[in-house]
């Protein structure tokens, strides 16, 4: 965590984004303009493309800092130059809204999960914004079918569609370097990565226990962060807060992507699934998981937790608790009390058989902190 002016999203100049539509759609600012001078042959859009690409709302400072005139720009990216003209006079923004209610259970079920997904991609396809809201005259918090509150809910969507940027909007400007109210706290710009030191300043120092929604959005960009994605807190009081956003002007606090963007499989497993059953592992699968990624063996785990069967989502904790991932696992809860320690090779003496040498394979793990 530092308090600095920086370049809002990191880019690999050996690496240069893939030159296709769908790609520069869901590029910033920066993207954009360094996919532009190092590809000027990106292929035609198509007309779903071009129904995306609507959305784009920074053409016209694209166009600019290239030095293109509206004919040049349409030449290079092959596009019609009344659509440039469209784009430029904000023709391209979406006048329809969707309403779409979803609850837990619709993204636990991993069929439903991909319904929800492919719904509300076929939204933005015809041009129009979905609103998203939790389903609340189903919603059973007792039977845990429920969000929790907006901003897990903002993360969940947004790793729904393998969003690249997530903004939420608060009545505060930021993540703050100490507590809000008192004029020497300052916003903090960039947070490179959620760590307790980050995590300590929505904490109460006599309690230790988390405070306030902004505790409830730090969780929220854990998700976001984790999967790959970037998120911002801003002020919503601001005028044109998101255009500005989208523009490159550095408002609120941007939370940087944690590695690598994940499949949406590991997305639906690591955030949206519910679990069912916990497996406490000891400190060299831990290490193994985490920073080697292997899988869980047998040996490695210390307890279960709850009563699971195969093929259930299951969290995977450290030895205080803490969990660091979650994964399918290839036996039911009894059956991994009775084999937990033990070397792979002796499971079939335990079981009479041993269908799979791992508990957790992982290509069945996500991790959920990185």
């Amino acid at each position: 965590m530092r308090k600095r002016s920086i370049t809002r999203f990191k880019l690999n100049p050996k690496k240069p984004p893939k030159s296709n539509w769908r790609a520069f759609d869901a590029m910033t600012e920066e993207e954009r303009h360094r996919a532009a001078l190092s590809d000027p042959d990106a292929p035609p859009a198509t007309e779903a493309q071009l129904a995306r690409a609507r959305r784009v709302p920074t053409v016209r400072a694209l166009r600019k800092k290239l030095n293109l005139t509206q004919e040049e720009f349409a030449a290079r990216f092959h596009l019609p130059l009344g659509t440039v003209r469209d784009w430029e006079q904000g023709a391209h923004r979406p006048d329809k809204a969707a309403q779409v209610l979803l609850t837990q259970e619709d993204v636990d079920d991993r069929i439903r999960y991909l319904n929800v997904r492919n719904t509300l991609l076929s939204i933005l396809e015809f041009g129009a914004i979905p609103i998203v809201n939790e389903n609340d005259t189903v919603s059973v918090e007792e039977l845990k079918t429920t969000f929790g509150d907006n901003d897990r809910l903002a993360a969940m969507v947004t790793n729904l569609i393998r969003a690249p940027l997530l903004v939420v909007l608060s009545d505060i400007e930021g993540l703050y370097d100490g507590d809000p109210s008192l004029p020497t706290s300052q916003v903090i710009s960039t947070v490179e990565k959620i760590d307790e030191n980050v995590m300590a300043l929505v904490r109460d120092r006599k309690t230790g226990v988390s405070k306030g929604g902004m505790a409830s959005k730090l969780e929220a960009a854990r998700i976001v962060t984790t999967a790959g994605e970037n998120m911002i807190i801003a002020s919503g009081r601001r005028t044109d807060v998101l255009t500005k956003i989208m523009a490159g002007e550095p408002l609120g606090t941007l939370f940087l992507a944690q590695g690598k963007a994940i499949s949406p499989f590991k997305r639906w497993l690591g955030f949206s699934a519910q679990v069912r059953g916990r497996i406490q592992v000891d400190e060299g699968a831990r290490q193994a998981i985490l920073e080697k990624g292997r899988s869980l063996l047998a040996a490695g785990i210390v307890s279960t937790q709850g009563e699971f069967q195969k093929g259930d989502v299951v969290a995977l904790c450290d030895g205080e608790g803490k969990v660091i991932a979650r994964g399918l696992s290839n036996y039911t809860s009894a059956e991994i009390e009775r084999i937990k320690g033990l070397k792979s090779e002796r499971i079939a003496q335990v079981l009479g058989r041993r269908p799979y040498e791992e508990v957790v394979h992982r290509d069945n793990l996500a991790l959920v902190q990185k």
